[in-house]
């Protein structure tokens, strides 16, 4: 088996692992109280974490054997992997619109990436490695400060995924930089880079966490698998030697692929936004209901039929000129019974 066969096999079965992951952090964010600290008492959970670990394993070794640009582009197939499996394993149904937004993101991205070339592997220089790290915490820290300000579920959960898709994509940068400068015997000398891919990959887990909080499953890891590769692409392009093939009109056909990419994105974003607005809607109509329902017969001491103040006849007024509680009303559509009591003039 080649090392480019090895590359491709081991980023196949990454995005399984990470499509496996996010059904279950979507599962436990629908399933948890809305707790910072309640999803670390969910066994599911933590099978999540070792998921996205296991997954990030295989994606670093896919990075070791094979170009950026052609383990990134692999990546976009978690969320292919993850719609069918979620509606066989927990159940999870997805609309014909969040299907076709998240076939078109995927397509697009694959377009986009499969443009994308590599000259020769090379390594980030050390300041641009620094100023890289400070931009992306920067750019994360604006996203987040951005989906704290959202009221809307669905706006909010796009902003967290990306997010989280961005700490991936520059985790993803850090790891191919430190895989082409590695050396067992001065290993030491990569220590600052894997501490910036280890707290990177964390960060994106609890913001990609984050992210399915009333969410569904769609339209938040697409916009992670959407977000993740173009921006690990974007820095390829401005540091590590990526070029778009074919010249002029490869990079047109790459515009035309992000363009699709974009409209898949906003069409799942949409597709959850009116999901959302039904279900709210739905729940208002129910509680309508229950509040309008009438009072049962007999109900505190009234009659159904037609007692004093009951659903089945009008109230009659009590006080100086009315009836009292035992008189019957005298008028033209109501006989007046003969007795002591009732004198007309």
């Amino acid at each position: 088996m080649t090392s480019l066969a090895l590359s491709v096999l081991l980023a196949l079965v990454s995005a399984v692992c990470y499509a496996a992951g996010a059904i279950l952090q979507e599962h436990v964010a629908a399933t948890t109280p809305r707790l910072a600290s309640a999803p670390l008492r969910r066994g599911s959970w933590w099978t999540a974490v070792t998921l996205n670990g296991a997954g990030a394993v295989l994606h670093v070794a896919a990075l070791a054997y094979g170009p950026l640009s052609v383990v990134q582009p692999l990546g976009a197939l978690t969320i292919v992997f993850a719609l069918p499996m979620a509606a066989v394993f927990v159940r999870r149904r997805v609309g014909a619109a969040g299907w076709r937004g998240a076939l078109l993101a995927t397509v697009g991205l694959a377009g986009l990436l499969s443009l994308t070339g590599s000259s020769r592997a090379q390594a980030l220089a050390e300041r641009d490695g620094f100023w890289l790290i400070v931009t992306t915490v920067s750019v994360v820290a604006v996203l987040i400060g951005a989906a704290r300000l959202m009221r809307s579920p669905g706006i909010r959960s796009v902003l967290l995924a990306a997010a989280a898709g961005t700490a991936f994509g520059v985790s993803s940068v850090v790891t191919k930089n430190v895989a082409v400068e590695w050396t067992w015997d001065a290993w030491q000398d990569n220590l600052p880079g894997l501490i910036a891919i280890g707290l990177l990959a964390s960060g994106g887990v609890l913001l990609s966490q984050a992210s399915y909080r009333g969410a569904g499953l769609a339209s938040p890891l697409a916009t992670a698998t959407v977000v993740n590769p173009v921006v690990a692409t974007a820095v390829g392009i401005a540091a590590l030697g990526e070029h778009f093939r074919h010249g002029a009109p490869g990079t047109l056909l790459a515009l035309v692929a992000a363009l699709v990419a974009s409209t898949g994105l906003v069409m799942l974003t949409v597709h959850n936004a009116e999901a959302e607005a039904e279900a709210e809607a739905a729940a208002e109509d129910s509680e309508v209901t229950v509040i309008e329902a009438p009072d049962a017969p007999g109900q505190d001491g009234r009659d159904a039929a037609g007692g004093a103040g009951g659903a089945g006849g009008p109230e009659l007024p009590e006080g100086p000129g009315g009836p009292g509680p035992h008189e019957v009303p005298v008028g033209p559509d109501v006989p007046a019974e003969p007795g002591p009591s009732l004198r007309l003039p």
